[in-house]
């Protein structure tokens, strides 16, 4: 037990020395500490000088964080000393100081490490620090693993920036689908209304369930009569339910597919319901996110004519090495990775046997004309009127470019995203930061917006199983 009395008291707040790459990662952190204090060491703001230049998301937030120390350390009569508060900037979310590094510091980690390197410099700020203040916890925060693995080494403190992501476990990601209990119409059937209309059953009920219930999520049954329905309503403690249709049965086709298991089911029932704006698909490689996706924006646009045009858009991350620049307009440079989309087409279109060679032909055309292939650098500023606008791997897209692309929608305009959080690409994001992630949880229970995790693979036996094992 520590003594009562004769030590002087330990201080509860901590300092945390930020790393350049969390400034650039998101230029906000500086808000984003709470009661806590942060210290900037003088080569960070060097590094900060050197990323300013160019176009590159990187150079965009460099140019942020510049303008925000400008804003909290300008005014005269601040001594930087002192540290400056931010509860001002910050509309009272951060309580802490900001301090800036006033004076040459050296250290004895000159002798272990290299003082030439801006990494080493840092280590050295966050060494004299500790020596300096041993009554608080002084905390390097960094994204790059080697910096916190040498940190360690040296016996200080370092954790990684967890700010941005959504989740810690993407195992707690809504799934848009839940499952009944066996006794929920024992416990949720005593004041049940019900009653039908345009062929739907609908229910309305109250129970211990109803407050966890979302709009939009899909409950399902299993027994001797299977039960499937979409929560159309929750209004304090009553839920309203509204069966699906069924498009498994051949007379619900859509383009000639039909769903194959129930998460494909109620998939169908989103993208084909005119009244929800923006759908997201999860799922593992071979569960069908872009051939049911492509065939209700055809149906929609060719039959129904709810839509003008499918607008196909998705980041260009490749998987091996870059095979360097591509020849042609935009639509040609991004033909090389929308193989997704002719492998689907050729799916699609290959009904209507009796048609013969030129009226698949013909169809074929058809459905060309009306699919537009764009590229995501030149997303912003426009606005998409009247459009079925997909975001294919959308796992590789931060919460920033989302915001961009789904911001993008203009009126009667539908957003599906589609994504595979055990396939990124981008090296810097992981399932809990993935742009997927952050608006599948953000969206969740808005009333024109749906989500479905597809569980079961249905492109073949093989690809199925080497999801599972490899």
């Amino acid at each position: 037990m520590a003594r009562k009395t004769g030590t002087s008291k330990k201080v509860t707040t901590k300092l945390f020395v930020l790393d350049t790459n969390v400034l650039l990662h998101d230029p906000t952190c500086l808000y984003r500490f709470q009661e806590h204090d942060i210290y900037l060491p003088m080569a960070i703001l060097e590094e900060l000088d050197h990323n300013k230049k160019g176009m590159t998301e990187v150079a965009r937030n460099a140019r942020q964080v510049t303008r925000f120390l400008e804003e909290i350390v300008s005014p005269a009569e601040l001594s930087i000393q002192d540290g400056v508060p931010l509860a001002e900037y910050s509309h009272k979310a951060a309580t802490g100081r900001l301090f800036l590094q006033t004076h040459p510091i050296t250290s004895a980690i000159t002798a272990v490490l290299p003082d030439t390197k801006m990494d080493n410099q840092i280590l050295g700020v966050v060494s004299h620090l500790k020596q300096a203040q041993p009554e608080r916890q002084v905390i390097l925060v960094s994204k790059d693993i080697n910096m916190r693995i040498k940190a360690r080494a040296l016996e200080m403190k370092a954790e990684d920036y967890f700010n941005d992501k959504v989740l810690e476990d993407t195992d707690l990601l809504y799934s848009g689908v839940l499952e009944l209990p066996a006794n929920f119409w024992d416990k949720h059937g005593k004041s049940m209304e019900s009653w039908q209309k345009d062929g739907r059953s609908y229910y309305r009920l109250s129970g211990p369930l109803v407050p966890s219930l979302l709009v939009n999520q899909f409950v399902w049954q299993e027994g001797a009569t299977p039960f499937q329905a979409k929560v159309i309503e929750v209004a304090g403690k009553t839920a309203t339910l509204q069966t699906v249709k069924d498009y498994s049965h051949h007379k619900n086709n859509v383009w000639g597919i039909t769903a194959r298991n129930r998460e494909q089911n109620f998939a169908l029932n989103v993208l084909m319901d005119p009244d929800i704006d923006f759908v997201s698909l999860l799922g593992q490689a071979g569960t069908g996110k872009t051939l049911l996706t492509l065939a209700a924006g055809l149906t929609q646009i060719l039959e129904a004519k709810t839509y003008s045009e499918i607008i196909m858009t998705r980041v260009t991350v490749p998987v091996g090495e870059d095979i360097g620049f591509l020849p042609g307009t935009e639509e040609e440079k991004m033909t090389p990775w929308m193989g997704a989309l002719e492998d689907n087409l050729d799916v699609l279109n290959k009904p209507d046997e009796e048609a013969g060679e030129w009226g698949r032909a013909a169809t074929q055309d058809l459905v060309r004309s009306r699919i537009k292939v764009k590229s995501l650098n030149f997303m912003r500023g426009r606005t998409f009127i009247n459009k079925f606008l997909i975001i294919d791997e959308a796992q590789n897209l931060t919460s920033k470019q989302m915001k961009t692309l789904i911001t993008r929608a203009g009126p009667g305009t539908k957003v599906v995203c589609l994504g595979n959080i055990a396939q990124i690409d981008t090296p810097y994001l992981t399932e809990g930061s993935s742009g997927i992630t952050y608006v599948v949880d953000r969206f969740k229970g808005w009333e024109h917006g749906g989500h479905i995790t597809l569980a079961r693979g249905e492109r073949s036996r093989l690809a199925d199983y080497a999801a599972g094992v490899l």
